[in-house]
């Protein structure tokens, strides 16, 4: 079976190529090429230890790099340009914080980009399949395929593949969703993969220095202006250097000293302020969710009960979903919740599958 793997240049997707090539499949590798400036003359004179200057060239050093794996796994690879995307994604990055909302790029990276037309052009380069790195399973369940929880909990990535239809499903291999990474590094090793001991992937990898506030202010700089800082009884105890630069359930660099611990609450995009409380002012026991897909569900019923996880590494909480005629859903918690973010992904469970998500409003 022909494969195209996205492949990023790290020990996760480097070892899902050498194991379905080991298999027995043929191996495409797919790399979206965010960006890839020429070494700086700092880099090629660099002499710290392990520091190569072609590893310093793009986001992580993955968009040279992966060449040089693909090479020693023998399979070939295409760098397929994903310029305009990555404006695309610093575009709606800015726009969400601009709107004193907490964006996901991950999430819509995934949706748009890998599992979109990274996707598209593997299946029209003659690929059956689709494979990744992420530390998920599929599943059917009532005739329909969904995203399972990833084995290892410290790694799973079940959480960024909310969106995904039954069409990208069908297509998709997840092939380390059973293992943890300590055993993917050992079948690294075993297999000869040259990117064994690579660091993980951050975040915001299309932002070379990973620093969304100096992209902000090179972007949005003219919208970004002081403003005041309030407590929820409307009291001024501050002030801000721009509202954008702050999120919700944010504590720290605040710079007002109340005598105990305030948390962002809310951000008033239109009065230009930010609105600090208390943890306990910052629980909400409902929220509205926009742009549901319902994976588990043709139509999905009239009330579910499930867990809700309302960010990556939060703690999925129980909850009644109601869904809306508007292609959303009403959540309430069974008890209240905190650090509930406008712009961030909520996403249903049922223990370990995931029955859909969608986009928190408020």
């Amino acid at each position: 079976m022909k494969i195209a793997v996205a492949m990023s240049g790290g020990v996760d997707s480097s070892t899902v190529v050498a194991l379905l090539k080991k298999a027995g499949h043929e191996v495409l590798g797919l790399h979206m090429r965010l960006a890839c400036d020429a070494p700086s003359e700092a880099a090629q004179v660099a002499e710290a230890p392990g520091v190569r200057p072609e590893d310093l060239c793009c986001p992580q050093g993955h968009g040279c790099y992966v060449a040089h794996v693909a090479k020693s796994l023998g399979v070939p690879i295409e760098m397929v340009d994903f310029a305009a995307e990555r404006e695309a994604l610093i575009a709606y990055l800015c726009s969400e914080y601009d709107a004193g909302r907490t964006p996901n790029p991950c999430v819509v990276c995934n949706r748009w980009n890998k599992f979109g037309r990274l996707l598209r052009h593997g299946l029209e380069l003659g690929a059956e399949r689709f494979a990744t790195g992420h530390y998920a399973r599929l599943a059917r369940r009532d005739g329909r395929l969904v995203v399972r929880r990833g084995a290892d909990p410290a790694k799973e990535q079940s959480y960024v593949l909310f969106g995904l239809t039954q069409e990208q499903l069908g297509r998709c291999l997840f092939p380390l969703g059973e293992f943890c990474k300590r055993d993917v590094r050992r079948m690294a090793a075993e297999l000869g993969v040259p990117a064994v001991e690579r660091e993980e992937s951050q975040d915001i990898c299309f932002i070379p220095s990973r620093d969304y506030r100096r992209l902000l202010r090179e972007r949005i700089g003219e919208r970004i202006s002081p403003g005041p800082i309030f407590d929820t009884s409307g009291r001024e105890v501050g002030r801000h250097p721009g509202c954008q630069l702050f999120t919700i359930g944010q504590r720290q660099g605040l710079g007002v000293a109340l005598g105990s611990p305030r948390y962002v609450v809310r951000i008033d995009r239109q009065a230009n302020a930010v609105i600090i409380g208390t943890r306990e002012e910052l629980e909400r026991r409902s929220m509205r969710v926009s742009q549901v897909n319902w994976m588990a569900f043709g139509e999905p019923p009239a009330r579910v009960e499930a867990t809700v996880q309302i960010r990556y590494n939060h703690k999925p909480a129980p909850a009644a979903i109601e869904p809306t005629p508007d292609n959303g859903a009403r959540v309430t918690f069974h008890t209240p919740e905190d650090g509930v973010s406008p712009g961030q992904a909520a996403v249903f469970y049922d223990g370990d599958i995931v029955l859909g998500g969608g986009w928190i409003e408020v």
